[in-house]
């Protein structure tokens, strides 16, 4: 890639404010103690990674959850591992019969 040129520029200009808000809140959670604003230029890659890596974790969690949501109180939920599954049981058929 041609040197100046950024790949990480947000679609909706408007979130710029609450991004960075959300990338200090997060590098404080992974142990990164600077207040929002200061230069961070000292803070090795592989930490500002992990704080991106984290961001993006918390980003999905969010997003599914919102799914979950969304479906209301119908007959799926998303699982433990992310996996849909039924919560509601099922019902004995109306056609067995008793011998």
């Amino acid at each position: 890639m041609a040197g100046g040129q950024r790949t990480n520029q947000i679609l909706v200009p408007q979130a710029r404010k609450a991004m960075d808000q959300f990338k200090w809140e997060t590098a404080k959670q992974v142990g990164i103690n600077l207040s929002p604003g200061d230069y961070g230029g000292d803070i090795p890659s592989r930490l500002w990674g992990a704080v991106g890596g984290h961001m993006v974790r918390q980003m999905i969690q969010s997003y599914q959850q919102s799914l979950v949501g969304a479906q209301g109180m119908g007959t799926q939920g998303m699982g433990a591992q992310g996996q849909v599954q039924a919560t509601t049981t099922p019902q004995p058929s109306q056609y067995q019969t008793n011998q």
